[in-house]
């Protein structure tokens, strides 16, 4: 444990970002997983689930939570798997 009042406190507000962006994270994720399920199964809500998933990419990549070019990626790929069930 650390003894300098700052590096307490910088500890303290690692862990809270950690817990911020690893919800945050899993939210995307749980996004994604719904978009793919949807895609699988040809919903008539898929368009809506990628929507929504690629909304999230995209606030995700801007709050550098992942990559640019890996949201853009994502992105690209569920609208392929979208354009191909159609």
């Amino acid at each position: 444990m650390a003894n300098i009042k700052s590096s307490i406190k910088d500890i303290i507000t690692s862990a809270k970002k950690t817990e911020r962006n690893r919800a945050a994270t899993s939210g995307l994720k749980t996004a994604i997983r719904k978009a793919d399920k949807a895609i699988a199964a040809k919903a008539p809500t898929a368009k809506e689930a990628v929507a929504a998933s690629q909304s999230a990419l995209d606030v995700a990549a801007k709050k550098k939570l992942i990559h640019p070019n890996t949201a853009a990626r994502k992105k690209s790929r569920m609208a392929k798997k979208l354009n191909a069930v159609k």
